[in-house]
């Protein structure tokens, strides 16, 4: 799992590389640390996108109980099947 530093060291450069990208930095955040509670970096975007369209307390609250969970392999896959299987019951 990444620290928190070189998370904001990647924003960082991100932000450096794109100056008029219309992403904002505290979406940003939280699709960071999602990708590092379900140590699945190489989906990043997926997660900063659902940053913009979910609750931030939902994501991080379900990210938290799925990082909990040592038996699961494919945890990002995990969490995306839970995340829409719960929109889906509403």
């Amino acid at each position: 799992m990444k620290s928190g530093i070189e998370s904001k060291d990647y924003l960082e450069s991100l932000n450096e590389r794109s100056k008029n990208k219309r992403v904002s930095k505290n979406y940003q955040l939280i699709g960071l640390e999602i990708a590092d509670l379900l140590e699945d970096r190489a989906h990043k975007a997926l997660y900063i996108k659902l940053a913009k369209q979910q609750s931030e307390q939902k994501l991080r609250a379900l990210a938290k109980n799925v990082a909990e969970r040592k038996n699961i392999k494919n945890k990002g896959a995990y969490f995306m099947h839970v995340l829409y299987a719960k929109e889906k019951d509403k």
